[in-house]
Formats: structure tokens, sequence, C-alpha cells
């Protein structure tokens, strides 16, 4: 008995071990450690929803698994599961994951206290903590966390102090504490916002102000021992107080309304003129033309609300017209981006230019000021193909089968040559009915290409936010936030649905439960059943192909497969549309995840599993008309 103890101390000691050593990934003997310690998360919690069901000690990577985000080199970088209706403790072997820079657990149910070992994640940026039933005092170790940013803990049980040792962290924005039970004295936190408001027992020991959000800037208390002065001082010093009171109150506002008029003046030289002045506005990126920010101004009417063509996941495009007469899209990025320096964007604009195919929109031009990026494109007449899915002429669509199965076609070239023939390799990241434009004979023309490149050009391959559309968004993008050329092409099936049934991919429509229900998984049950007619937009009247309807489906199908590596590359896509291959690849795939729909909402592979369980999703709007 005595030896069989001994062996379970010795098991218990190497997995303490294993929690406390963070100097390397991998032990001599393959352990990953990171797996380790989020394992000892899981062991810790409740998991109604199975949200954290693919995390597995077995493995080697972490980074595959739900809720995780890594970096490029592989290291657990994010641990994001908002909202998941988790409960229990968070264990301490959190602060084994040194390479953390963000934690967001925000809206559940874990309770007991806030580990001390947070501390030890030097990297940490984010901790957000709030709407959980957490207990006991903040851990003073808070105050190791130098490189934090946002600290969010409103909403828990949290008792006793603010701790002194969070003022020596200097890069605070946002602190908020409010509606716990703290209590005591508030330490002098640099945060531009600091909220502890909910907290009665701390607003006793502080005055009324500083129980208020405090915003820009941080708290300040006044000297101790400053004392009222008595009422029987001199008539006539409390005269000459009162009047320079006054005047300082009356030159502080003049200088206030200078201050205010001078800010507004420099706002309106930064909207209304060019600010790079040393910039010839004639000289050319290669066959691109500089524009002035008063000559886009002025071709689209000051950025008049009538001329919007659309709005999109990166800005707003408006139509407008040169001087001499050119008819033109103007698109604005949106402000709050961050596009890098004026010589990054000009060098990412120039590597976008250089993408030249009769399938792919063309870049004219650019505008690049202190305070305005703008990318200028020719103007296409009829709009995108989500638009034109929509139209009739006459009762009869816009778009035949006949003009679909060619926007398939051209499609699929035009991101055959982003991925395989164009240097450096471009991935769009958006591929949908909305982004592919059709010129005045109907060819279809990807647009938006290299925009989330010329976005995200300080990220590596791996992100923690999402770009693109919910429902054209790959499983494995949604999961970890890793994007490849094979989510353009999960995005490329999903846009063939798009033009055999003429509807959105999300919101498709909904069963007798009252559940969304996503088109991926429709059309896969529609074919278990053989009943592929039924997804035909009805705007057809069945004047379609039936052989070509099974041959789109099945292309559709293998490009939409969850495992990317089983999903063809653009070219086979390419080939098989044109009906080479495809019965050799149809056949020879057994990965096509075909859901067993006898009971649709257990089964663990739809597509709507992975929406909902992605903690990373950014929806982009769809554009509504032509760009």
């Amino acid at each position: 008995m005595k030896k069989r103890e001994d062996v379970f101390g010795v098991i218990g000691l190497v997995f303490m071990i294993l929690l406390n050593v963070s100097s390397a990934t991998l032990s001599p003997s393959g352990v990953n450690y990171e797996v380790v310690a989020l394992m000892a998360i899981k062991q810790g919690v409740k998991d109604p929803h199975n949200v954290l069901d693919n995390w597995d000690l077995s493995s080697v990577d972490p980074c595959s698994w739900k809720m995780v985000t890594c970096t490029s080199d592989g290291s657990v970088s994010a641990l994001g599961m908002p909202g998941q209706n988790i409960s229990g403790t968070l264990s301490p072997a959190i602060g084994n994951l040194s390479n953390l820079q963000s934690i967001t657990l925000q809206n559940n149910e874990f309770s007991g206290p806030i580990p001390v070992k947070i501390g030890k994640l030097w990297n940490l940026q984010t901790l957000d903590l709030s709407g959980n039933k957490f207990s006991g005092e903040l851990p003073s170790s808070l105050g190791n966390l130098k490189n934090l940013n946002l600290l969010r803990l409103n909403n828990n049980s949290l008792t006793g102090p603010v701790p002194e040792s969070l003022s020596e962290v200097g890069g605070l924005t946002l602190v908020d504490v409010s509606y716990n039970n703290l209590s005591g004295r508030l330490p002098k936190i640099s945060a531009r916002t600091f909220k502890i408001t909910g907290n009665p027992l701390l607003c006793e020991h502080n005055s009324e102000n500083d129980c208020s959000v405090v915003n820009p800037e941080p708290l300040s208390f006044p000297p101790d021992g400053i004392t009222g002065e008595s009422s029987s001082g001199n008539k006539s010093r409390h005269l000459a107080i009162a009047l320079g009171t006054s005047f300082g109150a009356v030159l502080l506002l003049i200088v206030v309304v200078v201050l205010l008029i001078w800010w507004r003046y420099r706002k309106n030289q930064q909207i209304f003129f060019d600010v790079n002045e040393q910039y010839d506005p004639e000289v050319c990126l290669g066959h691109l033309r500089r524009f002035t920010f008063k000559e886009l101004r002025a071709a689209t009417d000051h950025f008049n609300a009538k001329n919007i063509l659309g709005k999109g996941g990166y800005g707003i495009v408006y139509k407008g017209q040169l001087t001499d007469g050119t008819i033109v899209a103007v698109k604005r990025l949106k402000d709050d981006i961050n596009f890098g320096g004026e010589i990054q964007f000009q060098t990412e604009v120039e590597t976008i230019s250089l993408a030249v195919h009769r399938n792919l929109l063309r870049l004219w031009g650019f505008c690049s000021t202190e305070n305005e990026r703008i990318l200028v494109y020719p103007f296409m007449p009829n709009g995108s193909v989500a638009s034109k899915l929509r139209d009739q002429i006459n009762g009869k669509p816009v778009l035949d089968w006949s003009r679909r199965k060619n926007i398939a076609l051209g499609t699929a070239r035009g991101l055959l040559y982003l991925h395989e023939q164009s240097d450096p390799k471009i991935i769009h990241r958006d591929v949908k009915a909305a982004n592919i434009l059709l010129d005045e004979d109907f060819e279809a023309v990807v647009g938006d290409f290299g925009l989330a490149k010329l976005l995200d050009h300080g990220d590596s391959h791996v992100t923690t936010a999402v770009r693109g559309t919910v429902g054209h968004i790959a499983p494995e993008y949604l999961s970890t936030g890793q994007s490849s050329e094979k989510t353009d092409v999960f995005g490329f099936g999903i846009l063939l649905l798009e033009l055999i049934t003429g509807q959105r991919a999300l919101d498709f429509g909904r069963t007798s439960t009252n559940q969304k229900v996503i088109m991926l998984d429709w059309v896969k049950k529609l074919r278990q059943d053989g009943k592929l007619n039924l997804m035909v937009d009805k705007s057809l009247k069945n004047n379609f192909d039936a052989a070509e309807l099974e041959e789109m489906v099945q292309v559709a199908l293998l490009c939409t497969q969850f495992n990317p590596l089983n999903r063809p590359k653009m070219s086979e896509v390419l080939r098989m549309l044109e009906g080479e291959g495809l019965v050799e690849r149809w056949e020879g795939s057994d990965n096509i995840e075909t859901p067993r729909f006898g009971a649709l909402e257990n089964f663990p592979q739809r597509y709507a599993d992975y929406i909902e369980e992605s903690s990373l999703v950014s929806e982009a709007m769809e554009l509504s008309g032509p760009r």
C-alpha cells in the first residue's frame, strides 16, 4: 500500500512540474507544456455546450483547438471563450501559457478567486473576466503585467482593495472594476478610463467624484491635510480671492474657445485640403495615378450619400465622375484601420496594382493623406452578382443559367491567377457574390482582392480578428484565424451555391424550431435526399441544365469540405468546371462530410456549429449595389 501511494505521489509531482515549467514548449519527452496547461484549465470547468470537446491531452499542437489562437511560431497567444455558459474555477495553470496576449472569458459563470499566477503572463495585453462570479481579493500580481492595456473585471463578486501595484502599470487604457464589493482607498492608476461605480464600500472611503467614470484623465486626489479657511478671515481678502477666481475663470474660458477655434480650423484644413502637398498628384506608381483628396471630393460631390454604391467591411464605395468625364468607383477606406506608414501603404497598393487579369478588378489610382486612404477603380455598370441575383426584367432573371455558369468560370480564373500565377500570391479572404462584379458584358470581375493583405500588413498568417462574411468563412479560419488559399476555395464553393440557389449564405431560412438554417447544410441535406431540383433558384423556372446542376453541386461540395487538405486547388476547380477530372475526383473522394440528417441538430459536423462556436467572427457588411 505504501509503494502504491509513492507511485501516485511521483505521478502528481511530475504533473506539477509540467505545469510550472514554461521555459520551452516541449519537454525532452515531447510533452507540450501549453497542452498540459490548457488541459488543466479544461479539467477545472464545466462545459455544458462542449465548446472544448477537441481539447485533447494526447495532442502535441493546441493551435487547432477551438477557442485557442496561436502565433505564427505555434505558441498560444489568445484564449477566448466569451458567453459560452462555462462554470467552475480558473486553474492557476493559466500562468504557464507564457505567450498569452489576450484572455477573454467574459459573460460566463466562472467562480472562485482570480489566480495569482496570472501575474506571470508578461506579454498579456487584454484581460477580460467581466460578467462572471469571481470572488476574493484582486491579486497584487496584476501589477506585474507591464504590457497590460485593457483590464475588465466588472460585474463579479470581488472584495477587498484595488491593489496598489496596479499604479505601476503605465500603459493602461481601460480599467473597469465596477459592480463588485471592493473597499479601501484607491491607488493612483494611470488609466485613461477608470470605472469603479457600483462598489458602495469603495465609495465610502473616497470622494463622490472618485466613484464616477474618469475619462480621459486618471483619478487625482487632493493632498492630505488640506482644510478649508476659517470663516473669521478678512472680508477684503475674500473679495480679492473672489475677483481673482472670476478673472481666472474668464481667462480660462477664452483660452478654451481660442483652442477650440484653432482645432476646428486644423481639422477643416485636413479634411478639405490634401495635407501631403509634397506629393505631386501626377506622380504615378507603375500605371497608378495619385489623386488629390480635393479631386476625389469634387468627383463624388463631397462624398454625397446619393452617390453611395455600397458599404462593405473595408469602407464605403461612391460613384464619381472625374474632370475628363470618366466614371469611376471611389472606395473610401475606413478611418479606424491601421494602414501603416505612407511608404508601406504605397508599396502595398503598388503590389495590388500589379495583379492584372481580365477577371480581376484593376486598380486605377489612389489617394493618401494624413487622414484618408482612398482607392479608385473603374466603374462596373452591372454592379455585383449579389445585386443581380435579386433583379428581374420582364419577369425573367437578369442572370440566367448560362450567365451563372460563365460567372463561376470567370471567378475561378481570377482566383486561380491570385493563388498560382501572381507574385506575390494573394489570398482574397472574402470570396462571395457581393465581391464579384459584372462589367458591361456581364463578365465576372473579382473585386476587393488584396485588401486583407493591405490592411493586415503587420499581422502574421494567424490573426485574432477574422475578416470576411459569416456564412462564407472556412471552418479552420473561424476556429483559429488561420487563412490560406484553401479558405478562398471554401468561399468559392459557397459562391457556387449562391449562383445555384439565388439565396444568401446566412439567414437563408428557418426550421420549424425557429433556428437558423445555413445554406451549405441545407444543400447537403437536399443532395442526400436526391432533391437537387429543390435548391435551384425559383426565378429560373426550371430553365437549367440538370447535368450541369449536378456537376456544379459536386464541385461546390468538394470546395466546402471542412478539412482544408481535402479541398482542391483553384486550378483543379477550374478544370472540373470545364468538364475535366470531376468524375474521378468525386468518385475518389471519401471525405465529403455529408451529414446524417436524421438528427440534424445533434450532428457535430454542420457548418452552423462552427459559426456558433467561433469567438473570432467579425462580420463584414455585404455590398448591396455596383461598385
